[in-house]
């Protein structure tokens, strides 16, 4: 079992940010700290919504509370999602700094969320610049999905080389294992949708079906990043990690079309996060 804070929004109606991430952790064994960015009463895919950002103040003493309790003490993971604002990924990387030097070994999953494909950027101006210029040199991992890979690197993806190379740019830039969580290129099995993970020394590939999806479901990417983390601070095994996660939520977007919802299905297939049913090989990349 491993200590994981989690930083994300939160919605009462459906499974976004933390709503999507902390069950799963939950679930897969971890115990987990939730601080939530925003509460919303659902996620802003449906065009409208309630509720408040939460104030930089507010964070900044929820992580105050938090260490005089101690709970910074013994953590083994933090995971990072939507940040509303370029001042709070500031706050964010002060208590980051004060939890390694309580451990060292903490393992930071950055889930850089910016944007994607049908959307184009969606969060407030800084926040690409914040994730560019600061979050990635402190990640051990990150988890980009294809269009946040390229808006971080300036490198259109069309391709497996422009993939590699986008990561490699991250390499270089601090970011230690990097997780594209939606690969679609023009060379590949477009009834298939592929996970690139790539470290200094080796890049992994695995494909699983593209599901036809009424409307596609949000929050895949907050969910993708938690069950990563949660599988590689359990087995400290890359290649493992990719494959369960992607088992995990392509078993998730299955029961999900399944009962027709718009919402994620995880509690429905909360046992399949667990222990997949189909299994996707992993291929080595020369």
């Amino acid at each position: 079992m491993a200590n994981i804070l989690s930083l994300q929004s939160h919605v009462a109606y459906g499974y976004v940010g933390n709503k999507a991430a902390v069950f799963p952790l939950q679930r897969l064994g971890h115990e987990v700290i939730s601080i939530n960015t925003v509460q919303f009463s659902n996620h802003t895919g449906y065009g409208s919504w309630t509720g408040d950002i939460m104030s930089i103040e507010h964070i900044d003493k929820i992580f105050d509370g938090l260490n005089q309790r101690g709970a910074l003490d013994n953590l083994d993971g933090v995971l990072t999602g939507y940040i509303g604002d370029k001042t709070l990924g500031e706050v964010l990387l002060k208590w980051l700094r004060v939890i390694k030097e309580k451990n060292p070994q903490v393992v930071y999953c950055c889930d850089p969320v910016i944007g994607d494909i049908d959307r184009g950027v969606f969060v407030r101006p800084g926040v690409p610049e914040f994730f560019s210029e600061q979050a990635v040199q402190h990640a051990n991992i990150l988890t980009p999905n294809q269009f946040e890979l390229s808006n971080l690197t300036g490198i259109e993806i069309n391709n497996l080389a422009d993939a590699t190379r986008a990561c490699q740019q991250l390499h270089q830039r601090g970011a230690e294992i990097i997780l594209v969580t939606s690969l679609t290129r023009k060379e590949a099995n477009q009834d298939q949708i592929e996970m690139l993970l790539s470290c200094a020394d080796e890049a992994l590939l695995v494909a699983t079906p593209r599901l036809d999806m009424p409307v596609a479901p949000n929050g895949s990417g907050d969910m993708t990043a938690a069950i990563f983390l949660a599988k590689y601070l359990e087995t400290n095994d890359t290649a493992a990690s990719l494959a369960h996660t992607a088992a995990a939520i392509y078993a998730v977007f299955c029961k999900t079309r399944q009962l027709e919802r718009r919402e994620l299905a995880i509690i429905q297939a909360q046992d399949e996060i667990v222990l997949p049913s189909r299994k996707f090989a992993v291929h080595i990349l020369d």
